[in-house]
């Protein structure tokens, strides 16, 4: 089948990226670069990516089938509705529509066709405005999203703190965001994506302040 692909989608195997070490790939748009983390089709379809917007990159109105995720990493990313600084996070359910654009240039993590069938809500999210809670011995939390099994927020984890060992039930999915993530099968600095499936093990660590986007429960097999 033309322009087939399947990058990254058995969802039993772990997968680590380094994302600061890949190289930038073109996109549709000759303004816009990708960098493919997973991806079930070429162009539509399950898709996790980095994506750089250009100063002056802008999109057609486009329906987001499946939803649409995003966190914003650097830059401003704007649309019709609005200006969304670094930090921000936004879903946008099956059904909308948008005509994304960036007047300065901005990077972001992307996630297309991935919302669960009735999962309508539609959220923007300035992290750098919100109130961090307490989580587990020395971590900060700060919820972002949940639907049902299917649970996503940033966590903030201060210098040398540990957390014990557990499972993942329905996957965990993390993007390091500030500093370096640890646990005993590797080190993950900032850039990295780490996919881990269903029921998978792992004791994490960090040896100084690190900040994590970390979605669980949504990758059932």
């Amino acid at each position: 089948m033309k322009n087939a692909i399947n990058l990254n989608m058995d969802f039993s195997k772990k997968i680590q990226l380094n994302t600061s070490e890949m190289d930038w790939q073109n996109s549709p748009s000759p303004d816009v670069l990708r960098k493919p983390l997973s991806r079930a089709n070429q162009e539509s379809g399950h898709a996790t990516s980095i994506v750089k917007y250009k100063p002056g990159a802008k999109f057609n109105q486009h329906y987001h089938k499946k939803g649409e995720e995003i966190f914003v990493l650097e830059g401003t990313f704007s649309d019709e509705y609005g200006d969304y600084p670094k930090g921000t996070y936004l879903r946008n359910p099956d059904g909308t529509f948008h005509s994304p654009f960036s007047k300065d240039g901005c990077i972001l993590f992307v996630k297309l066709a991935q919302f669960q069938q009735d999962d309508k809500q539609q959220l923007v999210i300035n992290t750098q405005s919100q109130t961090w809670l307490d989580g587990i011995g020395g971590l900060k939390v700060m919820p972002l999203h949940s639907h049902v099994h299917e649970h996503t927020a940033l966590v903030k984890w201060p210098k040398n703190e540990q957390f014990h060992a557990h499972n993942h039930f329905g996957g965990e999915e993390i993007f390091v965001l500030q500093g370096t993530f640890q646990d005993q099968f590797g080190v993950y600095p900032k850039g990295t994506w780490i996919r881990s499936p269903h029921n998978s093990q792992h004791k994490p660590f960090v040896e100084e302040d690190t900040v994590i986007w970390v979605k669980t429960g949504h990758l059932m097999t």
